[in-house]
């Protein structure tokens, strides 16, 4: 292992990579969140049903969250569990605008939701470990979260901005279900080690990692 300075981490292209992830990730999570309860009570429902209708998502959240995180450690796979829950949440909301019943709309959404976006967070983090140690860990994985928490403005931004020039959501969705696509890329193309991932890392304050 050789150090690594600030700047170094900065610029990292895996470090970039596992930023533009996680910004997908969030893209997704936060347009959708924002306008959720808009899109549900579009159905119909009064306030109180559209409230117990989108707060479901966040119960089976959690579940999904937890299942999978501990699935990826028991399997102790990183890239497939971050890509394949990030392809159904971009795959669910594409599917979302092509369904006018909203039972089968709010399945899409749900699983969208539910299982690809709460199951793909916590794992991301995973990620910086196979290439990055010490006080080089703490500087990528601020840089991730720096760049991917973009995605909160972006996500709901795009979304607003789009229902407002189209008169729809559908195509914001798109919008959103492309950044997911983006993030699955980049996580395909992610080099990972997972020996590296697993080895004792130096002591905290070595600037230190693995190109």
């Amino acid at each position: 292992m050789r150090s690594f300075s600030v700047r170094e981490v900065l610029f990292n292209l895996r470090v970039l990579a596992v930023a533009l992830i996680y910004f997908g990730a969030n893209a997704t999570n936060y347009g959708l969140s924002f306008f959720l309860m808009q899109i549900v009570k579009g159905f119909g429902l009064g306030n109180v049903q559209t409230g117990l209708v989108t707060s479901l998502r966040y119960i089976v959240g959690a579940f999904s969250m937890i299942l999978w995180g501990r699935c990826s450690d028991r399997k102790f796979e990183r890239k497939w569990h971050v890509a394949i829950p990030l392809l159904v949440a971009a795959g669910g909301i594409a599917a979302s605008t092509a369904l006018d019943d909203p039972v089968l709309k709010m399945i899409a959404l749900s699983i969208a939701a539910d299982f690809g976006i709460f199951g793909c967070l916590p794992v991301i983090w995973t990620l910086p470990a196979a290439f990055l140690s010490g006080a080089a860990a703490a500087d990528g994985i601020a840089t991730v979260n720096s760049l991917g928490n973009l995605a909160g403005f972006f996500g709901p931004y795009a979304m607003g901005w789009i229902k407002d020039n189209t008169g729809s959501f559908a195509a914001g969705l798109l919008c959103l279900s492309g950044a997911g696509l983006v993030g699955v890329a980049a996580v395909l193309l992610l080099r990972h080690d997972t020996a590296l991932e697993n080895a004792p890392g130096p002591l905290v304050g070595e600037s230190s990692g693995h190109a």
